[in-house]
């Protein structure tokens, strides 16, 4: 009995041992089972975390682009190569909607690097083709079409088929090439509607073949920074073309103008290539606006702009300066070329026929680099002179400056009226002075005499004026010249003006320096002294220098009034020359903006408004409508 209670127990042992173990297997097994599943779905959740962490910095990067100021397409750029870099994507392309006259077409905006674009650029070279600017196919069925027009994400694995579409005009060869290098398992297509407006489509050719919601929601956030970042440089890139386009006109204002002719002489000059300009002025705009009302004068301002437009290459530069005014930079032109470039320019505004104005014209000028000048002021003064021309002899025509040779006469009689007058001692300058004058004179090329004649009358009235600024003779000069071309005078009395503009004050020079700089008031002896001026200068002066015997007028009534209150003749009217007129008023307006011992200098403004008050007493009022205009003209901010 105790062996088979004994065999018994042990059997239960046995029993309760393999129980144990089978249990324990089993519990081994669970835990086993629950390690191979957490250890997947760590890993899982380290590839979602290692493809989150990238797609955080594919969003941070798209925000550091955003706060830069770079082009859209720099901009646009980088972010296809952050998404296929970072993401992983074989290729990023952005593609944009575009229209002509031919009907709608895609355009490559960006595009990541690949096998694939290399073959595609490859070709596109063989045909000359940019392929920024190369037409790829619209079809209201393809696919990227539909993502577009539908607003949402459509995504194909049919890799060929979107290819294929879009190369419509290749070469079947040239397409077997492409196909053979596509290794994409699925193109996913995003639309692009910044500021809901289509603007076109991102494409992602991807290495798998399904896509994930989580992948979508991604690509969605990415295309909407893409989307801001668009708006962001297109609304930059308008802040850039406000600043630098007249807003009537939308051509470039002065201030470019006048950057990217800078910019074209330092070119020209270094590759030794011309550049042209040419100068034209609308006819009769003020008639237009007179008869029919500012209007129709916008009117006519728009169609001279658009014509220009038309008949510019990509590299002209076509400008409004103002008004009536409107230039155009040829660069590489010739003067030839830039001649029949602005005849075609003439002949199209003639031929243009507007509704209640009916036809009108222009007056052109045409100026050549490095024919007539090689210093841009020149330039520019000679095209506007050969414009004015064409408005002296009849309007809608087309002048040729002068070249430089022909045009150094001014300069050479205003040359031998200083070298008179300093060294046949015609007037009390220290002889230290005049000898160091003199001596500049003698020394100066064709090149630089304007410059150094400007600087010399600046010298000269500095004798007299303790308070007279260099550079104010330039400025004078160069304002009045402007004034003239308003008033229209002829090329020869502008450039007798010109003259004039540099000696009307010397007279001045006859005049006890205690009289002229004192604070307190004249007395009647002293004002007739200084009434004097202009006479002493024009006769005792110049009249003895032969070259200058017909600015003797001139300077003899720069002092009279319109309304015949001025001295020394009381002249009154038209008796007064246009141009002594001009360098009353000129004299007048840098007067008031500059200090006196006596008083403050005026703003700009006040001295326009002073100005304006004595229209039809001291000043013509023909004239002080010009020179208000011509001011305004200076003041536009677009300018």
């Amino acid at each position: 009995m105790d062996l088979f209670k004994k065999f018994k127990d042990y059997t239960r042992k046995v029993n309760e041992i393999e129980y144990s173990i089978s249990n324990n297997k089993k519990e081994f097994i669970e835990i086993y089972e629950r390690n191979l599943a957490l250890e997947k779905e760590i890993v899982q959740r380290t590839q979602e975390l290692d493809q989150a962490n990238k797609a955080f910095l594919t969003l941070k990067h798209v925000w550091e682009l955003m706060n830069s100021s770079e082009p859209l397409s720099s901009v646009l750029q980088k972010l296809v190569n952050s998404l296929h870099g970072e993401m992983g994507y074989i290729n990023s392309t952005i593609l944009q909607v575009c229209n002509d006259d031919k009907g709608k077409y895609y355009k490559v905006k960006a595009f990541s690097e690949s096998p694939i674009f290399k073959k595609l650029i490859g070709f596109l070279n063989e045909k000359n083709i940019d392929i920024h600017e190369y037409h790829l196919k619209y079809d209201p069925k393809m696919l990227i079409t539909r993502a577009i027009e539908e607003k949402s994400i459509l995504y194909t694995k049919d890799y060929l088929e979107v290819i294929n579409n879009l190369l419509y005009d290749f070469k079947p060869e040239h397409k077997e090439m492409i196909n053979k290098l596509g290794v994409s398992k699925s193109v996913i297509c995003i639309p692009l509607s910044p500021s809901n407006s289509p603007f076109g489509v991102m494409m992602v050719f991807s290495p798998r073949e399904d896509v994930t919601d989580k992948e979508l929601n991604f690509l969605t956030l990415f295309a909407n920074q893409v989307e801001m970042a668009i708006t962001i440089a297109n609304l930059f890139e308008n802040l850039k073309k406000e600043a630098v386009t007249d807003s009537l006109t939308e051509l470039y204002n002065r201030r470019y103008f006048n950057q990217a002719l800078q910019k074209e002489a330092e070119r020209a000059q270094r590759l030794h290539q011309p550049f042209s300009l040419i100068s034209l002025d609308l006819d009769y705009l003020k008639k237009i606006n007179d008869t029919y009302g500012h209007f129709f004068g916008d009117l006519a301002i728009r169609t001279i702009a658009d014509i220009l437009k038309k008949n510019a290459r990509s590299i002209d530069v076509p400008a409004r300066l103002g008004g009536e005014e409107f230039s155009v930079l040829l660069p590489g032109v010739d003067s030839s070329g830039a001649m029949i470039a602005a005849e075609r320019i003439r002949a199209a505004i003639e031929a243009q026929e507007l509704d209640t104005i009916g036809h009108i014209t222009a007056s052109v000028g045409v100026g050549t680099f490095p024919e007539h000048s090689i210093k841009l002021d020149e330039l520019l003064d000679m095209t506007d002179q050969a414009m004015y021309k064409s408005k002296i002899n009849g309007r809608n025509r087309v002048t040729m400056a002068k070249s430089a040779d022909d045009e150094a006469e001014w300069h050479e009689v205003a040359f031998g009226a200083f070298m008179d007058i300093l060294t046949k001692q015609k007037v009390p300058i220290p002889n230290k002075i005049a000898k160091e004058i003199t001596s500049k004179l003698k020394s100066i090329s064709t090149i630089e005499t304007k410059d150094t004649l400007f600087s010399v009358a600046d010298t000269i009235a500095q004798t007299y004026n303790n308070h007279y600024k260099r550079g104010l003779t330039k400025a004078k000069v160069s304002m009045a010249i402007e004034l003239a071309r308003k008033m229209e005078l002829t090329k020869e009395d502008i450039d007798k003006l010109k003259i004039a503009m540099m000696l009307y004050d010397i007279g001045k020079l006859m005049i006890p320096e205690e009289i002229l700089n004192k604070k307190e008031p004249l007395t009647d002896e002293e004002k007739q002294q200084i009434k004097e001026h202009p006479l002493i200068a024009a006769r005792k002066i110049l009249k003895p220098i032969t070259a200058v015997a017909d600015i003797v007028p001139i300077i003899e009534a720069h002092h009279e009034n319109w309304d015949g209150t001025g001295y020394p003749q009381k002249l009154s009217g038209d008796e007064i020359p246009v141009s002594s007129q001009i360098i009353l008023l000129i004299d007048a307006y840098f007067a008031l903006t500059q200090s006196r011992p006596y008083r403050v200098a005026r703003s700009k403004d006040e001295a326009i408004e002073i100005i304006r008050l004595e229209a039809g007493k001291k000043w013509n009022e023909k004239l002080v409508e010009e020179f208000v205009g011509l001011m305004n003209e200076h003041k536009q901010p677009q300018d």
